[in-house]
């Protein structure tokens, strides 16, 4: 997995551009040991691919579009800290602190570093880097992504077509951006140089520029006669940056919110979920294709049963459950016919009669008696024997015995410790 970084040119530079996400921008794709993978210019549309790729994608904000104050802030939660922020930096603002993203950085010297960024130029950034596929999005300051050194200042140079972008970083905790338009492009590296005196008055600047740029630079300087080499010019690389992301304490996203929080990338799984769908709608539609089928089945079978009761029985008034009513009327024809059925009371009690003398005549000698019967009832369709307490009740050897007559023999509840068995007609 690598994280992809990206320095972003100026809100200005992107207003005066026909399109914005055609201006080139220097990039780096860096590994997760920190290994520079890939490293160049591109336009940023043309980084979607690369953006899509990257575990993480950081974006450089140019320094002239973010604000870094330094705000005396009273102990306060997190909560109201981000609650109090626009009433905090108010005043040192010339626009409405609706329209911006404010950030709270760490605490040094008793001042609380607040970063201050347009909110529309970021809502922009984070929608069309979350279009290109970002998973992990994330937003710093550049002039705080800058090397640092006590008693020293660190800059840099961006340019976009004729307006150039310098990036000062004055120290730990505090940069600024210097958008410089040069009246011609000869004379861009000394009015850089000029700037850079202007700001700086006294204390030495690092000064890193592309590596084509930095013979000019050095000529500028030259010519302009700089005896005391308060400045230094170096080419700029992507290591400085790199070491300098690592520590930026800001992340401007975290001023929008969820919405611009990590993003899951479906696009590795669409042609998954595709599959997933095609293959559920397939179920869901032979699953209803097979219960229309049987329940067709079910309609017909029930109409053949009915019409054959009917035929039957064609008085009958009202039919609902066919094959319960046949059974009935069977039932009702065997008796008046005057064959019992199983679980008549008189052929449950012949049956228990004769399994009761099997069991009585299979008795081992000298062994304990059974106990008497003490009553017979029968009630829904069940005989029920009730045995006196005395002696031991042969309840298995009279479940063998009854089985073997179709019959079925369980306990049913007692009082009194006597022993109830409930006889009827096995399933």
């Amino acid at each position: 997995m690598s994280t992809l970084y990206i320095r972003l040119p100026s809100k200005a530079a992107a207003d005066s551009a026909p399109r914005w996400l055609d201006l080139s921008c220097p990039f780096a794709v860096v590994a997760n040991g920190g290994a520079i993978e890939r490293e160049g210019h591109a336009p940023l549309a043309d980084l979607s691919e690369l953006t899509a790729k990257a575990q993480r994608t950081v974006l450089l904000l140019a320094a002239s579009d973010v604000s870094l104050l330094r705000v005396r802030v009273p102990p306060m939660s997190a909560a109201r800290l981000r609650a109090a922020l626009p009433n905090l930096v108010e005043d040192q603002l010339i626009t409405d602190p609706a329209d911006c993203v404010v950030v709270a950085g760490g605490l040094s010297e008793g001042l609380r570093t607040i970063a201050v960024v347009q909110r529309a130029w970021l809502e922009t950034l984070a929608g069309a880097f979350i279009g290109f596929g970002a998973r992990h999005l994330a937003a710093l300051p550049a002039q705080l992504c800058l090397p640092h050194q006590a008693g020293s200042v660190s800059a840099a140079i961006t340019g976009q077509q004729a307006d150039i972008d310098v990036t000062l970083r004055l120290s730990e905790q505090d940069g600024i951006g210097l958008p410089i338009m040069p009246e011609h492009p000869e004379s861009a590296a000394a009015e850089v140089i000029e700037a850079l005196r202007a700001v700086v008055p006294e204390l030495p600047i690092t000064l890193y520029v592309p590596q084509a740029a930095v013979r000019a630079y050095q000529e500028a300087l030259a010519g302009a006669g700089e005896s005391d080499d308060r400045i230094s010019v170096f080419a700029d690389n992507w290591t400085r940056w790199l070491a300098g992301a690592g520590a930026a304490p800001l992340d401007l996203l975290a001023g929008l919110g969820a919405s611009a929080g990590p993003q899951l990338n479906w696009r590795p799984w669409r042609w998954t979920l595709a599959l997933a769908c095609a293959v559920l709608l397939i179920n869901i539609i032979g699953l209803n294709i097979d219960w229309w089928r049987l329940k067709s089945e079910a309609n017909s079978l029930r109409a053949t049963m009915i019409q054959i009761y009917k035929a039957a029985y064609p008085k009958e008034p009202v039919i609902i459950d066919p094959i319960a009513q046949m059974r009935q009327k069977i039932a009702a024809a065997k008796r008046d016919s005057g064959q019992a059925a199983p679980d008549d009371f008189t052929a449950l009690t012949a049956a228990f009669g004769e399994a009761w003398n099997n069991v009585a005549q299979a008795r081992p000698a000298g062994k304990t008696a059974a106990p008497a019967i003490a009553a017979l009832e029968y009630r829904e369709r069940s005989l029920y024997v009730r045995l006196k307490p005395e002696g031991q009740a042969p309840t298995e050897p009279m479940k063998t015995a009854l089985a073997g007559r179709n019959l079925s023999l369980v306990l049913a509840p007692a009082q009194s410790g006597a022993v109830v068995w409930q006889i009827r007609s096995a399933p």
